[in-house]
C-alpha cells in the first residue's frame, strides 16, 4: 500500500480526500467515501478500510456494526495525488440499502478476452474483408468445424509431449476456433455456460448416463 503522505497531496489540516473502493474481483467500484489522515492510518494499520464520517464528524471502520468490512489489497493515488483507489475485497453487500454496491444491485459483468473475440468475430460478419482468417472460416463453416478438430489434435501432441510452451498455444488455438465455430453456428457462448451451470452437482458418469437416455 502507499503511505498517506506520499501519496496524497493535503491542501490543508484536516481536509478529506476521496476514496474509491473497487472489488478487486470484478474490479467493479463499490463505492465513494471520504478519508482523513487519521482514517487512511488505520487503514495501513489494520488492512481493512476506514472513512470520515461526515455526516457523524467521527471516524468508522466500513462494516463496523454490519460486518460487511472491505479488506484493503491495496491504495492507488491518481494522477494528482489527491484522490485515492482502493482494491478491496467485501465481506458481504457493501451498500446500506444490502445492495451489492452503491452503484448496482448486481455485479457489472466482467468483459473477458472471449467477449473481445466475439465483437471481433461480429464486426468481421457485418464487414467482410476477403484478406481475413476469420471471414474466411466464417464464410466455410464445414472448415471452421475441421480446424477445431486440427488445432485440437495438435494440442494434444504438444501437451502429450510435455511441451508446455507449445501446449498453451495450441490451447489457445482450441479456444480461438472453437469460439469461432460455435459463432458460425449460432452457438451463444452463455448457452454453454448455462449447460455447465446445469451440470453443477451432477458426477460425469451421471450425467454420460442422462445422455444415453
Amino acid at each position: 500500500m502507499c503511505a498517506f503522505d506520499e501519496a496524497i497531496r493535503v491542501k490543508q489540516p484536516g481536509s478529506l480526500v476521496p476514496v474509491i473502493a473497487q472489488d478487486a474481483r470484478t474490479n467493479n467500484v463499490l463505492m465513494l467515501g471520504y478519508a482523513s489522515a487519521e482514517a487512511l492510518r488505520l487503514t495501513r494499520k489494520t488492512g481493512f478500510l476506514h472513512f470520515w464520517s461526515r455526516s457523524r464528524s467521527k471516524l468508522w471502520k466500513k462494516g463496523e456494526s454490519s460486518g460487511n468490512t472491505l479488506r484493503v489489497v491495496s491504495l492507488h493515488r491518481d494522477c494528482d495525488r489527491d484522490a485515492i483507489l482502493a482494491r478491496v475485497v467485501a465481506a458481504g453487500p457493501t451498500c446500506h440499502t444490502g445492495a451489492y454496491s452503491c452503484f448496482a444491485k448486481k455485479p457489472f459483468p466482467s468483459r473477458t478476452v472471449l467477449d473481445e473475440l466475439l465483437e471481433v468475430f461480429a464486426d468481421r460478419k457485418r464487414n467482410p474483408s476477403p484478406d481475413s482468417y476469420v471471414c474466411k472460416l466464417l464464410a466455410d463453416r464445414e472448415k471452421s468445424l475441421k480446424k477445431v478438430g486440427e488445432e485440437a489434435v495438435e494440442f494434444v501432441l504438444a501437451a502429450k509431449g510435455g511441451q508446455k510452451g507449445r501446449a498453451v498455444c495450441e490451447a489457445a488455438d482450441v479456444v480461438f476456433h472453437l469460439l469461432l465455430a460455435m459463432f458460425a453456428h449460432g452457438i451463444r457462448l452463455a448457452d454453454v455456460e448455462a449447460e455447465l451451470k446445469r451440470r453443477r452437482g451432477v458426477g460425469g458418469l451421471e450425467e454420460k448416463r442422462r445422455r444415453k437416455k
